[in-house]
């Protein structure tokens, strides 16, 4: 285990820190997260430094002492930070809280070194590092934290039905570190999670929703949202993902969990990407398949349309969750066509299919590419084989008819300007549906892509919707 003494010995402005807090008569430490990371060697650029007094005014003294003037302060929080060598350094008196049971903000006093630590999340971020002169580099650990980083696990430092109740979105976090880290959650606090769902109601969505994001920027996803099902916490905070739990059997058909199947998808897609959109749109592809769930007498479990009403329902989902809309037609796009690639492998397919299934998915037909790719869950080594070919045969056509066509960013050559000036009329539907005329033409290899042979078309047809 790395030797945290030796490594904060390497920061000369901490050395500066430790002066200082000895002429000004106060304690000081490192706390939280910076702790933890250096422990299990992750990346980190900022440090949270505990004052038992007054924060602000310990990093204005600080600051000046290493050149900075530009310390901002949030006082409503006791709280002030300023950058130091590519560090965000932060700082906070300590404070003791208590809580009114209808909100999580907390009643805040000054409090102790105890006080502080024992309010702290979790046992992993409840160790302290001492920057004090007589104590530098000493390592002051509660509540038995690096024992927890080193077995992997979890835990609450007081009763995490006490820690819970008084602050709900713990309950997210514990899942959201749990799924960062890959590291078990203890089975009391697991138990205390579930007992304290229905608390969550109490969290603004803005910050429900911020630590599911990070659940889902996780190296392994999976862990967290299993973490969320089987508590139950999912049917508050996403009920539309916790109903895809579950398998029905009628005779001898039953589907697979589509719960399980959307997380492999979201781990399988992990492994490639870590844009956190396409990740969501791998946990939205199959959301409507409860509501389209139909059994057929003779082919069993049907799911017809699930991709459209998927893709309607993002709307509804982006404005409950606050996400933000400027990813919405993304996800509607990706949601709606996830099913057309593997359509389109037929020998007999048409390159006036390709045309339009390249014009739909635009910009985005690498995303949905692997989010097609990501779809396969088989555990049939050849089947999975012969699907990932499937979608190689799809990307050569689309390959070839862009080659044949020059198709980039499709849209007519003939421009509404120009169709304004020679039908000698104003911005109008008219307009719009002539442009789609043409397009729909190209699309359907009635005429080339160019500019001479769509003017020609144009002027050959203008005079229909004129």
């Amino acid at each position: 285990m790395i030797n945290l003494k030796e490594h904060i010995e390497n920061y000369k402005f901490l050395k500066i820190a430790s002066e200082i807090a000895a002429e000004q008569n106060v304690e000081i430490y490192i706390v939280g997260g910076y702790v933890r990371d250096i422990v299990l060697q992750r990346e980190r650029n900022d440090i949270d430094i505990l004052v038992i007094g007054n924060g602000p005014d310990f990093a204005k003294l600080l600051a000046a002492k290493l050149g900075s003037n530009k310390v901002v302060e949030y006082k409503n929080y006791g709280t002030a930070h300023f950058k130091y060598d590519n560090l965000d350094l932060e700082f906070v008196g300590a404070r003791k809280e208590s809580y009114n049971r209808e909100s999580r903000n907390p009643n805040v006093e000054i409090g102790t070194f105890e006080d502080d630590i024992n309010r702290r999340d979790f046992t992993i971020n409840a160790i302290a590092l001492s920057l004090n002169k007589d104590s530098f580099g000493d390592v002051i650990d509660r509540f038995n934290g690096m024992e927890d980083i080193e077995k992997k696990i979890i835990k609450t430092p007081l009763n995490p039905e006490e820690t819970f109740d008084d602050d709900p979105l713990r309950i997210l976090r514990a899942f959201r570190f749990a799924a960062q880290l890959e590291f078990e959650v203890d089975e009391v606090l697991m138990k205390s999670a579930e007992n304290l769902a229905e608390r969550l109601k109490i969290i603004s969505v803005e910050r429900i929703t911020d630590e599911f994001l990070k659940i889902m920027a996780s190296p392994k996803p999976s862990v967290g949202l299993k973490l969320l099902y089987d508590t139950g916490v999912m049917k508050v905070i996403f009920p539309e993902v916790a109903k895809l739990g579950g398998v029905d059997q009628r005779k001898d058909f039953h589907h697979k969990d589509v719960f399980l199947h959307t997380c492999e998808v979201i781990d399988n897609l992990s492994k490639v990407s870590d844009d956190v959109w396409l990740r969501f749109a791998a946990l939205m592809h199959d959301i409507a398949k409860p509501n389209t769930k139909r059994f057929d007498e003779e082919i069993g479990w049907t799911f017809h349309g699930h991709e459209e009403i998927g893709a309607r329902m993002q709307k509804g989902i982006f404005r409950r969750l606050k996400l933000p809309f400027t990813k919405l037609e993304y996800l509607q796009k990706l949601v709606r066509l996830h099913l057309r690639p593997i359509a389109l492998v037929n020998e007999e397919v048409s390159d006036s299919a390709i045309r339009r299934f390249v014009v739909a998915a635009g910009e985005d037909l690498e995303d949905l590419i692997k989010l097609c790719r990501a779809d396969i869950t088989s555990k049939n080594e050849s089947k999975v084989k012969r699907y990932l070919n499937n979608y190689e045969v799809v990307m050569q056509k689309v390959r070839d008819v862009k080659e044949k066509d020059k198709l980039r960013e499709f849209q007519s050559p003939v421009r509404g300007e120009e169709i304004m000036s020679v039908c000698n009329i104003k911005p109008c539907k008219t307009v719009g549906l002539i442009k789609t005329a043409i397009e729909e033409a190209i699309l359907d290899g009635v005429i080339p892509n160019e500019y001479e042979a769509a003017y020609e078309y144009f002027m050959k047809i203008k005079d229909g919707y004129l």
